[in-house]
C-alpha cells in the first residue's frame, strides 16, 4: 500500500493464501481481482503498468501457476513495462527436497539475453519483506522499466515481523544540470558555424602539441 498499489490481478492459490487474508483484511485499499488464468492475470498487471507508469502487480502461485504467467511477464520485459510478479514459493524447510511444485525461479526468470525479467528475488528472512518489496518497485522502475519477480515463500507470509515499512519508490529522473546547459547555450551563440566540422588541416593543428 505504501507503494500506492490500489489494485492487483492474479489467480489464487494455496501456497500464498496468508496474502489472499492480507487482500480481504484490507480490501477497503486494495482491490484483488481474481482472474480464470495466470497469463490473463499477468497481462492485466502489465496494461496496468502501461496505464500507470507504476508497477503493474500479479499474484500466482508455484509451479504451473507461474509458467503460465510467464508469457504475460515476457511481453512486459518486451515492452519495457513496469511490473511485479509475487509468486507462492514452498516453505523455506522444503527448499532444494524437490517438494510438491517447488521451482527454482532465479533460474527460470533470471535476467539473461532474452529475459524474462530484470531481477528474480526470494525472501528468506521475514524482516527483510520491506527491504525487497522497495527494491522490487526500483528496480521495476529505474533505467529501463521493466518486470521483476518476488517469490514469497509460505512461511515468509505468516513469520511475524516489526520491520518498518519503506517509503513509496519514486524512479530517478536525470536531467542535464543547468549550469551545464548555460554554458552550452553560451558556446553556441559564440560559435561562428556551431554546426560544421572542422577541415582536416584544422584539426591536425588543434591536436599537434603546443
Amino acid at each position: 500500500m505504501e507503494q500506492g498499489v490500489d489494485t492487483a490481478f492474479g489467480v489464487p492459490g494455496e501456497s500464498f493464501l496468508a496474502a489472499l487474508d492480507g487482500f480481504y483484511e484490507h480490501r477497503d485499499r486494495i482491490r484483488f481481482i481474481a482472474c480464470r488464468q495466470e497469463g490473463g492475470a499477468a497481462y492485466m498487471a502489465d496494461a496496468q503498468g502501461k496505464l500507470s507508469g507504476r508497477p503493474g502487480v500479479c499474484f500466482v502461485t508455484r509451479g504451473p501457476g507461474a509458467s503460465n504467467a510467464a508469457v504475460g511477464l515476457h511481453t512486459a520485459f518486451q515492452d519495457s513495462t513496469p511490473m511485479v510478479l509475487f509468486i507462492g514459493q514452498v516453505a523455506s524447510d522444503q527448499r532444494d527436497r524437490e517438494a510438491f511444485q517447488e521451482v527454482d525461479y532465479r533460474q527460470m526468470f533470471g535476467p539473461g539475453t532474452l529475459g524474462f525479467a530484470k531481477w528474480v528475488g526470494e525472501i528468506e528472512d521475514a524482516d527483510r519483506l520491506p527491504e525487497y518489496v522497495a527494491r522490487a518497485w526500483r528496480t521495476a522502475m529505474q533505467g529501463r522499466p521493466g518486470p521483476v519477480v518476488l517469490v514469497l515463500p509460505e512461511d515468509m507470509l505468516t513469520t511475524p515481523t516489526a520491520a518498518p515499512v519503506l517509503p513509496r519508490v519514486e524512479p530517478v529522473v536525470a536531467w542535464p544540470a543547468p549550469g551545464a546547459l548555460r554554458d552550452l547555450r553560451s558556446m553556441l551563440i559564440a560559435a561562428e558555424r556551431p554546426l560544421s566540422q572542422p577541415s582536416p588541416d584544422a584539426r591536425r593543428r588543434d591536436a599537434a602539441p603546443r
